[in-house]
Formats: C-alpha cells, structure tokens, sequence
C-alpha cells in the first residue's frame, strides 16, 4: 500500500522516588513534571495532553505486553503492572513490515500501542460512541498508522471517543504453521487486533467512552480485518462492538493452514534454524535477535511461479478452524457472521496503484497467476474474456485499465458486492453464491430456499467517486481509499489527519470533506448515516430499495450450464455516490454485478471462497 507513514521519536521518562526506611521522616514528594489529563488504567497510569480545541490526546499506550522473545507468535498478553506514572504525549514505535530495513527510525518489534482521542469535558459517566480504526497496508506492513483522532473528535461536536493502534504483520503477525500451532499461536495479528478490542472493554470509560456502543472500521485491510471479526469464530458474538465500516474490502488469497508449510520452511532456513529438530525450530526463531528474523520477513514466489515480480500480498491471515473456521465468502454465506449494521464502501479505481503496467492482454493473465497461483490457463482465459481494452489513461502501458479494472474488482470491489449481498439475506446462500451442489461440504449449511431479508435498512454502501486533478494526470482515477483524507479531515495545521492530503482537498475538493466527516460521524454515532449527516447532504438510502427486499420472484439464482452463479432476474442494489457537488444514490451496474458473479465462481482458485473445485 502505498500511503505515507508518519512516525514521530518517542522520549519516555518515568518518575522515580527513593524507598525509605519506616522510621525516616519521609521526604517530601518531587513535583510532578507530568502535567496535563491523567488516566489510571490500574496497571499504569498514563497522562496526556489537552489540545487547544478541547480535546484530551494520549498516544502511545501500551494495551498488550511487548511481545518479545518467548511472547513472539503468541496471543498477547495485558500489559504489566508498573507503579510509575507514563507519558502518554507521543506516538510509539510500528510494527516492522515487509522488506523493512532494521533498525530502522519509529519502527520496532516492540510496538503494541494504542492511541485516544477524546473530549477534554468528558466523564467516566459520559458514555460516549467510541469508533475503533483498524489500518491497513495489505497485512504486510501498517500504511496508515498514527492517523490523528482530533479533527473528527472535535467535527462530532466533541460526542466521540476516537482509537487507533498498531497490530503485528508480516513474518512478525501472520507466520503460519503447524509447527508454530503446536507451540504458539496462529494469526497474531487477528488476536492482536481482538486484544484491543478486550482493552477498549476494560478502559474506555475512563475516557469518556461507552464499551457497549464500539463501532470497528478499517481501511484495506484493515476491513478486510473488519469482516474477519464479523466471522470470527463462526460469527461469536463477544460483545466487542454493535457496527461495522469497511473502507476498500480487501479480500486477496486466504490459504488453509496446511498450504503455508513452505513459506515457513523457508523462513527457518532464511533465518538460520534449518537444522534445528523440527520440534525445536519455534524455540530457534523466539532466540534470534530482531535483525536477523526482519531479513527473513521478505516475499517470495509462490510455489509454482518465479520470482521477480513477487506477489503484491506474501502474508495473509490462514485458515486456522478457531478463529477463521473457514474462507470468508464460506462464512458469509452460511450466515456465520455477527448481525450489526454496516456501511461498507469502495473507490471508483480500487486497482490503479496495484495493477501491473500491462502492455499486453497476456500480461494480465500472468499478473494474476502471481497473485493467485491456483488459477489455471483456462481461469485465467476466462479473465481475459471478461475484460476487454479499456480506454488509455495516462502515463501507462495500453493494458493498464484493464488490469487495474480486473484487480480492482477481484480483490476489493466484488468481494464488497459479494459480502453486501450475504450480510443483507442474512446467509443461508442468498447473498452470495453457495456452494455448487455437487461440491457442498459436510460443514456447509447453504441452502436452496430463497434468501431471507435480514437487516436490509442497517447497511449503507457508497462508491467514491471524487476526482483530483493529480490522480488524473497520473493515470489512477479514484485510487484505493482515497477518501480517508476527507474522513479523519484537515487535521492539525491543516496537513491532513491520515497523513499528506491531495491538494484538491484544500481547494476544489474542499466542499466534500465535511459530508464524508459527518456520514461517518453520524454512522459512529447513531449506527445510521443520516441523523448527523452535513445539513447540504442527500439522504443515504438502504442497501435495498423499495419491495422490502432486493431480491424480486422466486427461484432467485442457481449453478448455470457455463459454471457460474446466476442470480435472480430483478435486484434493487443502492449505494451512495460520493462526489464533489453531485452526491446521490445509484444502482449498482448490472454488468458489475454481472463480473462479480464470475470472480464468486473462481473464488475457490483464488482462495476467497471454499469452493473445492
């Protein structure tokens, strides 16, 4: 992914004070230089800061302890106990990714922290709405970390609490194996993330916030961490949050454990643990210093393919049958999911900064075999039959828009259309497709009978559509989660609370950065986007539209002769367009639909979907 991190040194100091025998006098307390909003978490006491516009930031607390040498590939645990009073005034280290050099400035092993915004008059009574932002950067790296909470603090009329964190990625999140399971555990980064969430139960009164109303969004992967706890452990419900914002659903190849034998082998020898026992290579990994396990976290080629290119995503969440029972689009479709509302969306361009520069049709289909080296010669024949020649854009190869249209929807676009579908029939094999009846599992409760309308009214799509003027002068239209700079606002000093914000934000843009502020807002708020929606604003309508359910008739769907899933004749499927100064709800395209029923139909190659092929 390739937005900018922003890091920032952290100086810690803690007070000391000396122990004195009991029958000394004991000396007066030193003054405290630690002034500003304190904080008792009961395992440490943190103090932060008041900001000018009347909102309380802490930043760099830890919510999990630092998960070195025998805590590496384990569950984290809560942070320990310590009498000392802790600066809570900058951000912390992140969470080493892919390829990074080390050391390497802001960024270490030892990052586990959380961040809080929240208003300076609140109480432990205030029960205020707590949004929950989980980053993305494809779950090899953090791209949007250190995000500043203040502006939508202070745009919600100081009515929420705002948190955002670092998990583990990479080697260091998602190292897969059942050698790893037999001595620690697998998808760190999921538990990381759910270790937070446990915190924000624990500790978010003492910021105002209320652990009943939590709403969980991610951008990239970090909704694609989103759906994850909507399915994990077969859709438990913890009570851990009441809704749901995805930000560009990234959905890329998923394996089952047992296929990610290889990638873990090659790390043991990379890092230097080879001729360990087998049962003795966790204990090799957890003694190497950190450089040494860092040069390993490096990509390589999936088996079968040759490297370079390496795939775009080396490390992924497993299927692991605990916390992933299953493939997602499995999960979704057997209705094993937590019923919340949602307001799930995704960009015009979602593949422009992913796609390969293609000057050929064929290049295309060897992009994608590197992506997804389960696809076959004829999977990838069917590819190129659905996407013809796009018109050119700038500064790319003739065959750029076409493999920016097909990734884009292969991994970002369908899979929200796909998971929209399930969420809204409530599972059960209406939303998306369900298994083919010749190749239903024993565990697959998918059925035949029409869909049943679940939540229809709770879920909110959009598609954003706001173009820049330096976007289109490099070819990428509306690029991947390229609204985040209008959701989290302007921030401090104007330069962009998700970091560096096009310059069309400030100017011609401008206009659109309030309606997103106050859609989100208002989702965070009232699990709806429209009662605090900006006041020039349309109303956003329903997933559904009109006849109670999208679907229309009987015999909605079924296993066509070509091998694909056919929905029923009629759907009425609304999502909002978000556009500078021409905001309104649209269809959604039915030739869209159409493609994304293909990309359903190779889910079982592209490893998204379990459909044993």
């Amino acid at each position: 992914m390739k937005a900018a991190v922003a890091y920032y040194p952290f100086f810690y100091f803690a007070l000391l004070t000396p122990a004195c025998p009991r029958q000394q006098q004991q000396p007066a307390p030193a003054p405290d230089p630690l002034t500003g909003p304190r904080v008792d978490l009961n395992y440490t006491t943190y103090v932060g800061s008041q900001l000018p516009n009347g909102v309380n930031q802490f930043l760099g607390m830890r919510y999990a302890a630092a998960p070195l040498g025998d805590l590496r590939w384990r569950a984290p645990l809560e942070p320990p106990s310590t009498g000392q009073v802790q600066p809570a005034l900058q951000f912390r280290s992140i969470c080493l990714g892919l390829g990074m050099p080390y050391p390497q400035e802001g960024h270490d092993e030892d990052c586990l922290f959380v961040n809080v915004w929240a208003p300076a008059n609140a109480t432990d009574h205030s029960r205020l709405p707590v949004w929950v932002f989980i980053q993305g950067g494809g779950y090899v790296s953090l791209t949007n970390a250190n995000w500043n909470g203040t502006d939508v603090v202070q745009r919600s009329g100081n009515n929420i609490v705002m948190v955002n964190f670092n998990y583990r990625v990479g080697l260091w999140g998602f190292l897969a194996s059942e050698r790893l399971r037999q001595d620690g555990d697998l998808n760190i980064g999921m538990l990381d993330q759910r270790r937070l969430l446990l915190w924000v139960q624990d500790h978010i009164t003492k910021f105002g916030g209320d652990p009943s109303h939590v709403v969980i969004h991610g951008a990239s992967a970090g909704a694609g961490s989103v759906a994850l706890h909507l399915t994990a452990y077969g859709g438990r419900d913890d009570g851990l949050f009441v809704g749901g914002v995805c930000e560009s659903l990234f959905f890329p190849a998923q394996p089952y454990l047992s296929e990610l034998e290889w990638q873990f082998d090659r790390v043991v020898r990379q890092a230097g643990c080879g001729a360990a026992d087998r049962t003795a290579q966790m204990a090799c990994l957890r003694g190497k210093d950190t450089a040494a396990l860092q040069a390993a976290n490096v990509a390589s080629a999936f088996p079968g393919r040759t490297a370079p290119p390496t795939p775009l995503f080396y490390w992924t969440p497993c299927v692991d049958g605990v916390m992933i029972e299953d493939l997602p689009y499995l999960l979704f479709e057997e209705g094993r999911f937590i019923r919340v509302p949602v307001l799930f969306g995704t960009d015009t361009d979602e593949g422009s900064i992913f796609a390969i520069d293609a000057t050929t049709h064929d290049e295309i289909g060897t992009f994608f075999q590197d992506n997804f080296p389960r696809l076959a010669a004829n999977d990838t024949a069917m590819i190129l039959n659905r996407y013809a020649l796009q018109p050119a854009l700038p500064k790319h190869g003739p065959w750029f828009p076409t493999a920016s249209l097909a990734y884009g929807e292969a991994t970002f676009i369908c899979p929200t259309i796909n998971v929209l579908a399930a969420l809204a029939a409530g599972g059960g094999g209406g939303g998306v497709a369900p298994p083919a009846p010749s190749s239903l599992s024993s565990s697959s409760s998918s059925s035949s009978s029409s869909p049943t309308h679940v939540i229809g009214p709770d879920i909110f799509a959009y598609r954003y559509d706001v173009r820049d003027a330096d976007n289109a002068a490099a070819g990428l239209g509306v690029p991947h989660i390229f609204e985040a700079a209008a959701v989290f606002g302007p921030g401090p000093g104007g330069v962009g609370a998700a970091g560096p914000a096009a310059a069309g934000y400030g100017t011609y843009n401008a206009p659109i950065v309030p309606v997103v502020m106050d859609y989100f807002i208002s989702f965070v708020r009232a699990l709806d986007p429209n009662p605090f929606r900006d006041g020039g604003a349309p109303r956003w309508e329903g997933w559904w539209s009109g006849c109670g359910g999208g679907w229309l008739g009987d015999g909605d769907g079924g296993w066509a002769d070509d091998g694909l899933w056919r929905r029923g004749p009629r759907r009425s499927w609304r999502r909002l367009v978000i556009d500078t100064g021409n905001t309104r709800m649209e269809d959604v395209p039915a030739e869209q639909v159409d493609r994304c029923d293909f990309w359903a139909s190779l889910a079982s190659t592209t490893r998204q979907k379990a459909r044993k092929g």
